[in-house]
Order: C-alpha cells, then structure tokens, then sequence
C-alpha cells in the first residue's frame, strides 16, 4: 500500500485500538480481513452489526479509534457516536457513510466526529485517514503527558497552597465563600454534609526525626494513593506529618469509610517495622466553620503521641469520656509517677511545634490523675520541674537560662490551676522560639548546600525535592518547609527557575539547537522543555531568540 509509518509504540499493549461497526457483513469483514493491523501498529479490538451491540462492548474495550456506517439497524452510526463522545471523549471517531448530504456531515462535526468518508473507500485509503486520525491521538497523548508531568514537578507548589487552604480550614479565619474560591483554584472539592480531621504523623525509628528516611516517602506515596477524593482530601503538614479531611454525606458513612481508610493505612505501616506512627482522630461536624472544633479534638489526640511508646491512632471522643470520669479529689497517692516523666517533656521540646504546645500542655499536666493540679504544692512542684526541664533543654542548645521567665518572678503563676498552665505554655513556646532561631543558622547552610548543588547538577533531570532531600539527610517535607522559609519560594520553583534562566543564556548567547539546550538544562523530551519554558517564561524558546525577549522578562 506504500505505507511506512507505524504507530506501535512499544509493544502490543501500546498499540492504538480500532473498533469496526458495520451492518454489511461483506464491508465489515474486507476491512476487517484485508488490512494487517499488527503490520500496521493497530490492534483490531472487536466489531459489531449494529450501535446497539457495539456500544457495549466499546464500552469494555475502549478503542482508540471507532469506525463505524452512518447507517445502522436498532441504533445508527451518529447515535453511537453521540454515546461514545460522551462516555469515552477521547476516542475518534470515522464514519463511512454512503450518503453525500450536508446535514448528515454537519451532524456528524457536531459530534465532534474526525473523519467523514464516503463509500465505497478501499482498504489503503482508510488506513491513511486511520493514521491520519492516530497522528492526532498520539499529539493529544503527549499533550497530556507533558501536562501531567508539568503538573507534578510543580506539584510542590500547589502543596504549600494546600497547606495555606488547611489553615484557613482549622482556624475559621475565612468565609465559606473565600474558601470555596481557594479550593476551586487547586481543584479540590471540599464541599460536603459532614467532615472530620485525622491528623497522623509517621516516625522512622532508624533515624532523626527530621533526617532522610526512603521509607517513609516510599508509605507516604502509598497512602496517598489509597485515599478517593471523593471522601478524603490529604494536606501535608511538614515535619508534623499528615492531616486528612474525611467528607461524606451522612455521619454513619463518613465514620465507615473514616475507619475503612485508616484500617487501610494500618496495613500498609504493619510492614514497616522500623517505623512508629500515631493518629489523632477528631469529632465529626456537618459545618465548614466547624472543622475547627475536629481539629482541636483530633490535635488533643494527636498530642498523646509524646506521652506514650506504642503505634496507635487515638479516638478523641475516648478521651473525652475518659476525661469525664476523673475525680476532682487530689489524692498524692493517685498520681502515677510515668505521667510527668520529665523525657516526655524534653521528646516535645526536641521535635514539637510551637502550634502544639497548648495541646501538649493540657494533655501532659492537665488530666493528671487524682486532680493533682488542684493542689498548690503539687502545682508548686510541677512548674518548678517544667522550668527546670526547659532549662536544660536550652543548656543543651548552648542557651542561657535567663531566656526563660523563673516561676519565682510573679507570685499569681501558682494562684490556680489555669494560671500555672498558662506560664507551663508560655515558657515551652518560648523555649521552641529559641529552638528555631538557634536552628535557623544550620538551616542556611543546608539551603546554600542545596543551592550549590543544584548550580552543579541542574543538567540531571532526575533532580527533584527527595534526590535534593536525601542528599542533605534531611526529610523531604523539612527541606521543602525550610527553603521556603530561608528563600521565600518552593525548592521545584527555585529548581525551574534556574534551569529556564540558563537556557536563556544558552539561547541569546549560542546556535545550538533548542533540543541540545534542552538537554544541557536537565530536560531529555524537547517537547516538554519548550511546553515548560512558554509557561514559565511567556513565549516559546524559538520566540525568545528571536528577540521578542524584552516583552516576556517581566513574565
């Protein structure tokens, strides 16, 4: 037939599928019999006489390409085509048709059908609208490609937007209209008749809690992928882990895909034996502006993480009735000596957030058993030896202990036990203050690190946020919290950025071709380069050399 393209990409699995639906026997077996698909790249996927036989079995086979007679028994060719546009959009469409009128063809653009041949067509026309019609399907699917792959490298930006979202959730600071506005720019529905907050933090046993550990990225990618979006949207939470907003539209269903979803979770850490984790569940609420009360619950749940040794995620509603049931008699001998563990402190003041240190606080001093806080001398002695564990805590960070206020400067601290836990929170966040400005010193020099190896190796294109992570030890949510802070932009923004800025060196200042430049900057597939160097930079690389540069800088 003189035919030399192929469309096999890489195997039969890879080949573009054809359906044929034809009510003359006699057509439909010639162009089923005299072509070889194989030879050709296609796989012939199934045939039908009539709309109604094909369209299921279109269904299950989901072709690529359908070719199907304008005129059909029980369901005609531009029925079928109306159904299979709707149901599987991407598949095109030819039709064969033996009438020339123009309503049959205006119909048919409407559809959005891709080709209108007329009968009688032989088997080597067909086949070159065939390739004709698989060049735009296989253009389509690297369009997609390439804005998938865009989507993911820039993946780490719309996680910071995530997070500022989270927050407006939890806090209440913003409307449900504002809100709705925010989630629609990320495409994430977080409309729904109930919701609850799970708030869950995984630890490798094997390392530092901010250090490097290939197992945890490897679960984390795991749990994402467990999650519906229907019914759970998942926000990350930098070093404090993960928080998972739980939706549905009853309170039943929402607590059984709730318990479905983290028995799921479960599963899959019960193979990590060297990871710890621990979750707080919160109380469901059927209001947006009431989330916030599901994240205080699930954050006193999840602040139990410091105060026991074991793997578990807490149900908030257990200790609420646990609560309920102590006494408010103080009896010495009730109080249980593992309760004010002074290690516990310090595990918190070494890893906590400064957002959790009420949580911490009242779940620490303020269930002890017996209604120890109600005694004075027992909140006496509890707040001397908070004192003196932060004190310590800062020693051992090189600090004085005149940074933190004295329990003996202001008489009203033991007056009751609301104002001893009040001075408790205010000299542990003053205490994690501290800790983060003594940090901020290393935290620059892992992000100059960082910098210096990217500068290095900005040509490699496997260069992402966990090769750069693994390469400092630090965990991947840290570095990506900590560049952002010391940069004020994403580490992927920072990456991209640079790349684009030495490409435009390349092009101003060499002739080498855009798909060298592409090479040297860190992008094998030249296509997605020019996509990723229009987006970033307003116009294409050829449009840039061009000398049309001064109108897209500022872009």
């Amino acid at each position: 037939m003189g035919r030399t393209k192929s469309f096999c990409l890489t195997g039969e699995e890879n080949m573009l599928k054809v359906f044929l639906a034809e009510d003359e026997f006699i057509i439909r077996e010639g162009i089923k019999n005299n072509i070889d698909w194989q030879a050709h790249g296609y796989e012939f996927c199934g045939e039908a006489s009539d709309g109604e036989l094909a369209f299921p079995l279109i269904q299950k086979t989901r072709p690529d390409i359908l070719i199907t007679d304008i005129k059909m028994p029980f369901v005609d060719g531009l029925a079928l085509s109306r159904l299979v546009k709707k149901e599987l959009p991407e598949t095109e469409i030819i039709i064969l048709s033996g009438y020339e009128e123009f309503d049959y063809a205006k119909e048919a653009i409407q559809i959005g059908v891709a080709r209108y041949l007329l009968k009688p067509v032989n088997g080597e026309t067909l086949l070159q609208e065939i390739d004709s019609v698989a060049e735009i399907i296989l253009d389509k699917q690297k369009e997609k490609e390439i804005r998938e792959k865009y989507q993911k490298e820039m993946e780490e930006n719309s996680l910071r937007d995530q997070m500022d979202l989270f927050q407006h959730l939890v806090t209440g600071d913003c409307s449900m209209e504002e809100l709705l506005s925010v989630a629609d720019k990320l495409d994430l529905k977080i409309m729904a008749p109930w919701y609850s907050i799970v708030l869950l933090k995984i630890q490798s046993m094997k390392h530092d809690y901010e250090e490097y550990s290939g197992s945890i990225v490897v679960v984390d990618e795991r749990i994402a992928k467990l999650a519906e979006p229907e019914h759970v949207l998942i926000f990350d939470r930098a070093l404090e882990g993960r928080a998972f907003l739980f939706k549905a539209d009853s309170e039943d269903e929402l607590l059984a895909y709730q318990k479905e979803y983290l028995g799921d979770v479960k599963e899959v850490l019960s193979s990590y034996v060297n990871l710890r984790y621990f979750g707080g569940i919160g109380t469901p609420v059927n209001r947006l502006r009431e989330i916030p009360a599901s994240f205080e619950d699930a954050s006193h749940a999840f602040a139990h993480r410091y105060l026991v040794a074991e793997s578990c995620i807490l149900d908030s509603s257990l200790l609420m009735q646990e609560g309920a049931a102590e006494h408010e008699d103080f009896r010495i001998s009730a109080v249980n000596p593992e309760q004010i563990d002074r290690t516990k402190m310090q595990e918190f003041l070494r890893t906590g957030d400064l957002d959790e240190v009420v949580y911490f606080v009242d779940e620490f001093f303020g269930k002890l058993d017996g209604g120890a806080m109600k005694s004075r001398i027992f909140r006496q002695y509890i707040t001397m030896d908070a004192y003196f564990s932060i004190v310590d805590f800062l020693k051992g960070l090189g600090l004085q202990k005149d940074e933190i206020e004295a329990p003996d400067q202001d008489s009203s601290i033991l007056q009751d036990e609301k104002s001893a836990m009040d001075y408790i929170v205010r000299i542990m966040e003053k205490a994690l203050v501290l800790r983060e400005k003594k940090a901020s010193s290393r935290y620059e020099d892992v992000v100059s690190e960082v910098i210096h190896y990217i500068e290095d190796n900005y040509a490699q294109e496997e260069l992402s946020l966990n090769l750069l992570a693994s390469h400092v030890n630090f965990s991947p949510n840290h570095l990506s919290m900590i560049f952002s802070q010391q940069t004020g932009q994403t580490l992927i923004r920072y990456l991209t950025d640079y790349r684009m800025n030495r490409a435009k060196e390349l092009l101003r200042c060499s002739s080498k071709k855009s798909s060298v430049i592409s090479m040297e900057v860190g992008y094998k597939d030249p296509h997605y380069f020019s996509y990723l160097f229009k987006k970033t930079q307003g116009m294409t690389p050829t449009q840039y050399r061009g000398g049309r540069a001064a109108e897209g800088e500022d872009l």
